[in-house]
């Protein structure tokens, strides 16, 4: 598995990593073994980053990646803080950032945390230094050993960057998503600042297997927030309508070589954007877990390949997204 420098965070991370919201909640029910399945699935074929965050299944998935640790303590843990409050500015304050951290530590059972990360705050939050100062003091402790920032939009993105402490963003990023190469990853990879990639195949839409008649269980977040209800609309399906992405991800199979999903087609694009250190897939079972990983052994996709997703990406995707995040 390559591996990518964070500079920042002053270690090498596997460019394929593994995100673990599917393992807590709102993906569906996914049994404890099977969540151990994937997770130790990963770990053995070289997935050395995972990320998860104290409100996925209110901890479930923060437990799972603690058991990881202890039966695999080389691989490195990010999680998330701060979706568990009411999304004000004035939540995210030194002691609430005290008490957010005690539970992950708890739930994952070592300390310091490798890295956590405010879990796309409010705009506000970004301005505040007093946000920043209490984070720096959490890693003065030793409580944590870094932080970053999972965000919505680039111009967060942006914001966070410049600040000088954060050693990563967590920003979406697919064949759906390609704002974030106009200034996010330059400005990222300029400040020695890390880029996980997330919601890589777009909700799954960029896995190819959904067609306009597919549904979902009602308490997947495909069904219950496809319009925004529950939270930002631009983590479901990327934001893109789902018949569009439906579409979109039909032409993208068209740029494929034999023998490779367009799951793998989506991730190696994501891999060979300049300024990436990480993409983090989810799995619900091992041998999903084991295809994501294949996309890091894949070689880089030619140009007219990256020519064919700009073009599918400007013709029906780009007057969805590309102003909005």
């Amino acid at each position: 598995m390559e591996e990518r420098r964070i500079e920042r965070l002053r270690r090498e991370v596997s460019v394929v990593g593994l995100g673990t919201w599917q393992l807590g909640a709102d993906w569906g029910e996914v049994e404890p073994a099977a969540a151990h399945a994937v997770l130790d699935g990963a770990a053995q074929a070289g997935v050395t980053f995972f990320d998860t965050a104290d409100v996925y299944g209110d901890g479930r998935s923060e437990r799972f990646c603690g058991e990881l640790r202890a039966r695999h303590p080389g691989v490195f843990i990010a999680t998330k803080m701060g979706r568990r409050a009411e999304q004000l500015a004035e939540n995210y304050n030194a002691a609430a950032f005290e008490a957010w951290n005690a539970r992950s530590r708890e739930n994952l059972g070592f300390e310091p945390l490798d890295l956590v990360q405010l879990h796309c705050p409010p705009d506000a939050v970004y301005e505040d230094d007093a946000v920043f100062d209490a984070l720096d003091a959490l890693v003065d402790e030793g409580r944590i050993s870094a932080y970053g920032v999972s965000v919505e939009t680039c111009a967060q993105a942006l914001r966070a960057i410049a600040r000088p402490r954060v050693a990563s963003v967590q920003i979406i990023l697919n064949c759906f998503r390609l704002k974030p190469l106009e200034q996010v990853l330059p400005a990222a990879r300029a400040a020695g600042v890390g880029i996980i990639a997330r919601v890589p195949l777009a909700s799954g839409l960029l896995s190819g297997r959904y067609d306009e008649h597919t549904s979902f269980a009602a308490e997947d977040h495909r069904t219950y927030n496809r319009h925004g209800e529950a939270f930002d609309v631009g983590e479901t399906f990327s934001g893109v309508p789902f018949e569009t992405g439906v579409q979109a991800a039909r032409e993208l199979k068209a740029l494929l070589d034999p023998g490779t999903t367009l799951s793998q087609f989506a991730l190696r694009w994501v891999i060979d954007q300049q300024g990436v250190s990480t993409v983090i897939p989810g799995a619900r079972n091992a041998e999903q877990a084991l295809q994501n990983v294949a996309a890091a052994e894949l070689p880089p996709l030619r140009s007219e390949q990256l020519a064919g997703v700009q073009e599918i990406y400007d013709r029906l995707i780009r007057p969805h997204v590309h102003a909005r995040w």
